[in-house]
C-alpha cells in the first residue's frame, strides 16, 4: 500500500510539475562525447606552456582576471579559452585541464585533457623557433603517454571505448601563417607551396590520431589573422585597418585545409572528420561589432592594445575596465566573450540547440535565446 501511495504521489508531481521535471532531465542528459582532447596552439592551450623553456607563456596576471578565482592559469586570455568553452558546451566538464599541469589527477583523465601549446603549428619550425614550445609531434607523444595512464586507471577496454567515442579538437596553422611565414626562412617559399606542406602535415597528424583510436575530430580553421591588433599595428596604418593580405593568406590556407580534411575523410569512411570554420564567425563579429555589443575590435584590452602580449601584459600596464566590450584581450588573442560568441556560431552551424542546458550555461551571461547570426 505504501509503495502504491508513493507511485501515485510521483505521478501527481509529474503531472503538476512536468515542466520542472523536463528541465531536470535536460540538465542531466549525458553528453554525446564522454571526453574532449585538444591539440594545437594558444587558442586551445590551457596551461601546458607554463613550465616550458619558452617566452610564449602567460601565467602572470592580469591574464585570467575573469577566470575562476581571478587567477592566471597559463591560458592566453582573460578567462576560459575556446577549448574550455567547447568542452563545457558539450556537457563534458566546465574546463579542460592541461596535461602538463602538475595538479592533474587520475579522476581528470577519463573526461579528457589539453595537449595544445601556445605558439605551435603544423610546421615544426614554428614551435622550435620559440624555444620549448611543443611541436604537434611532441603533443602526440604526450597523448600516447596519456593513453598508458588512462589504461592503468580505467583498464584497456574502457580506455579504448573512451578514446573511440571522444571528440578531438585541433587548432593549428595560426602561428604557421602569421609567424613562420613572416619571420622565418619559410618566407622564401611561395605561400601556396608552404600551405600545401602544412595541410600534408595536418593530414599525417590526423592519420596518427586515427591509428591511436580517434574517430571524431573537429579541425579548426585559422582566426582572421589580418584583424589581430598585432597585424593592425604592423601594417594597418593610422586607421588600424584589417590587413587584407594577411587575411588572404589565412583564407587560402583554410580553403586548402578544408579540402585536405575532406580528402582524408573520403579515404577513411569511419572517420568522423569535420572542418570547422572559425575565421568567418569571428570576421563577421569584427566587421559588425556593435551588433554583438563590442565597442572595440581594433585593440587589445591589456595596455595600449597595440603590442602587449605575454610578459608585456602585466599588472603595471593599463587594463580596459570591461573585457566584455573588447573582442581582443591582448594583441593576438580574443576575450572569453569573443570566444563564447564564436562557439555559439560554430555549434549553431552544426545544428546544436543553443538553448540547451549545457550550452546556455557555458555561454552565460549571453542570452542565447536572443542570439542572431544572420550576417
Amino acid at each position: 500500500m505504501e509503495k502504491l501511495m508513493r507511485m501515485k504521489l510521483v505521478t501527481i508531481f509529474l503531472v503538476l510539475f512536468g515542466r520542472v521535471s523536463n528541465i531536470a532531465i535536460a540538465q542531466t542528459t549525458n553528453p554525446a562525447y564522454p571526453a574532449v582532447f585538444a591539440f594545437g596552439d594558444s587558442i586551445f592551450d590551457t596551461g601546458n606552456n607554463n613550465n616550458l623553456a619558452t617566452l610564449s607563456k602567460c601565467n602572470n596576471p592580469p591574464y585570467g582576471r575573469d577566470f575562476y578565482g581571478g587567477r592566471p592559469t597559463g591560458r592566453f586570455g582573460n578567462g576560459r579559452v575556446l577549448s574550455d568553452l567547447i568542452t563545457a558546451s558539450l556537457g563534458v566538464k566546465d574546463t579542460l585541464p592541461a596535461f602538463l599541469n602538475s595538479a592533474l589527477s587520475d579522476k581528470d583523465l577519463p573526461t579528457g585533457v589539453c595537449f595544445a601549446s601556445g605558439g605551435s603549428g603544423f610546421d615544426d619550425l614554428t614551435a622550435n623557433s620559440q624555444g620549448g614550445v611543443l611541436t604537434m609531434g611532441a603533443q602526440l607523444n604526450f597523448f600516447q603517454q596519456y593513453i598508458a595512464k588512462l589504461k592503468a586507471s580505467v583498464g584497456p577496454e574502457k580506455a579504448s571505448d573512451i578514446i573511440s567515442k571522444a571528440l578531438f579538437i585541433i587548432s593549428a596553422g595560426n602561428n604557421d601563417v602569421a609567424f613562420a611565414y613572416s619571420f622565418t626562412i619559410r618566407r622564401t617559399m611561395l605561400f601556396n607551396v608552404y600551405a600545401s606542406t602544412l595541410v600534408t602535415a595536418g593530414q599525417n597528424f590526423l592519420k596518427s590520431l586515427y591509428q591511436l583510436g580517434a574517430r571524431h575530430v573537429w579541425v579548426m580553421s585559422t582566426i582572421p589573422l589580418g584583424c589581430l591588433p598585432a597585424a593592425r599595428t604592423q601594417v594597418g596604418g593610422p586607421l588600424r585597418l584589417c590587413v587584407d593580405y594577411e587575411n588572404g593568406l589565412a583564407q587560402m590556407y583554410n580553403g586548402m585545409l578544408s579540402a585536405g580534411v575532406s580528402s582524408l575523410k573520403a579515404s577513411l569512411p569511419d572517420y568522423d572528420l569535420k572542418f570547422v570554420d572559425v575565421y568567418t564567425p569571428m570576421l563577421n563579429i569584427i566587421h559588425n561589432p556593435s551588433a554583438s555589443g563590442f565597442q572595440n575590435v581594433l585593440n587589445g584590452c591589456c595596455g595600449t592594445g597595440t603590442f602587449e602580449m605575454g610578459a608585456q601584459c602585466n599588472m603595471l600596464t593599463f587594463q580596459c575596465p570591461s573585457t566584455a566590450a573588447y573582442f581582443f584581450w591582448d594583441v593576438a588573442h580574443p576575450t572569453e566573450r569573443a570566444y563564447q560568441l564564436t562557439v555559439a556560431q560554430i555549434l549553431q552551424a552544426q545544428n546544436y540547440d543553443l538553448t540547451s542546458y549545457h550550452i546556455s550555461k557555458a555561454l552565460h551571461p549571453l542570452n542565447v535565446s536572443s542570439l542572431s547570426f544572420n550576417n
